[in-house]
């Protein structure tokens, strides 16, 4: 129990001042005009400040400085020491993320462009990476004593892999809570493992993430008073995926590296069904539309809290898998994966998922090929001939770019 005083002292303190910033960034929001407004692709009824992302960066900090006083003055143990296989410059870090966060800040406020927003985070994760953060070899559970070396390889990887892991959870923020109470059941499950794996710096990470999140929780629970915005959502994406990589080692086993993913597989899941089904409807991969995991579960009855915590509930399942995974033989692992993954699966498939939500429709008065949505009336009128007729997409809806933008991601 004594070992975990300093770790209950990190999540108190993320916490406590989340919980106290949060009233603050709500008030920087309004004044300087980031707030989200109503729309047709949008669940919230009335204006909602959005630099909530603010407070959840000030949590983590707390957290660090804890640790620091901690380790200083009261005798903790020293988290912030590399593994003998995987030597990481933790200024680096901090660099990284302050550039992600920043990146998100300006986001809200100025809404900046898919692809400088893009470029951020490939800069955040390319420090990261310059300080260490890479994933190394990876063991071949199938061949005794194999493993992949990824070469120089390994450095691009973990670049995407980061910058992937920071958008799964800014996708998924569509619904009151949701980002934020799958980041604390992500970031406890994380923090298990993380000790476990005698890792001390991601655990540190891992549990001052959770209290974060759950801090910013009490004000962002439906009905939500602030949103996260990009600043929270791009923070949180990007210190789960560096604690996913901090808890293993240089050499990695191919399992072990697929337990965050497991972790986070709702928000994957989410990801990937938006890039088919935008495929599947000839469709920008980065358009916005309705078709996400929030919008189906409301499109089925469910509100906006029995949406959130059905999703938590899927979360949470995923979670003990994922733990129960580290505890088993290579080939049990494989086997429970296989399972956690076609469950999720036929549960997105049973929401249609990957069907188009957007449909590119000709529109006979101005001649123009429009993109339309289910909140259209032309788009409710070709989707009744075409289930009527038992057809696919005609190929005139498949033709153009889309004319207007979306609000949702």
């Amino acid at each position: 129990m004594h070992d975990l005083v300093p770790y209950l002292c990190l999540f108190g303190a993320a916490l406590a001042v989340t919980l106290l910033t949060t009233p603050l960034a709500r008030r920087i929001a309004v004044l300087l005009g980031a707030v989200d407004y109503p729309g047709a692709r949008r669940i919230n009824k009335k204006p909602i400040p959005r630099m909530g992302g603010i407070a959840i960066f000030l949590g983590i900090v707390a957290a660090f400085v804890t640790q620091y006083v901690g380790t200083t003055h009261l005798g903790w143990p020293v988290v912030l020491v590399p593994s003998p296989k995987l030597e990481v410059n933790y200024w680096m870090l901090v660099v990284a993320f302050l550039i992600v966060f920043f990146t998100g800040l300006v986001d809200d406020y100025r809404s900046l462009s898919p692809r400088k927003k893009l470029l951020g985070q490939i800069v955040a994760a390319s420090v990261a990476v310059a300080g260490g953060l890479v994933i190394g070899d990876i063991s071949n559970p199938f061949l005794s004593g194999g493993f992949v070396q990824l070469g120089w390889l390994a450095y691009p990887v973990t670049v995407v892999y980061l910058v992937a892991y920071s958008n799964i959870i800014n996708l998924i923020d569509g619904l009151d809570g949701l980002a934020a109470g799958i980041s604390a059941i992500a970031g406890l499950t994380m923090f298990v493992l993380s000790v476990w794996a005698g890792r001390l710096d991601a655990a540190a990470l891992a549990v001052a993430v959770s209290g974060a999140s759950l801090g910013f929780l009490r004000f962002n629970f439906h009905p939500a008073s602030v949103f996260m915005g990009d600043s929270g959502a791009l923070t949180l994406g990007f210190a789960l995926g560096t604690v996913s990589l901090l808890s293993v080692t240089r050499f990695a086993g191919l399992t072990t590296i697929i337990v965050p993913l497991v972790i986070a597989a709702v928000p994957i899941i989410d990801t990937f069904s938006a890039i088919v089904r935008r495929l599947r409807g000839h469709v920008s991969i980065g358009h916005a539309d309705r078709g996400h995991i929030h919008h189906r579960l409301i499109d089925e009855g469910y509100d906006q809290r029995q949406a959130v915590l059905l999703m938590y509930g899927w979360t949470f399942l995923l979670c003990i898998g994922s733990l129960v995974m580290t505890q088993v033989e290579t080939l049990p692992r494989i086997l429970i994966f296989c399972v956690l993954l076609l469950a999720s699966m036929a549960f997105a498939w049973h929401l249609r998922l990957f069907e188009p939500v957007l449909l590119h429709h000709f529109n006979p008065k101005t001649g123009a090929d429009e993109l339309v949505g289910p909140d259209d009336t032309a788009f409710i009128v070709e989707a009744e001939k075409m289930h009527q007729a038992g057809r696919h997409l005609p190929e005139r809806l498949r033709r153009g770019s889309p004319s207007r933008k979306g609000g949702e991601k």
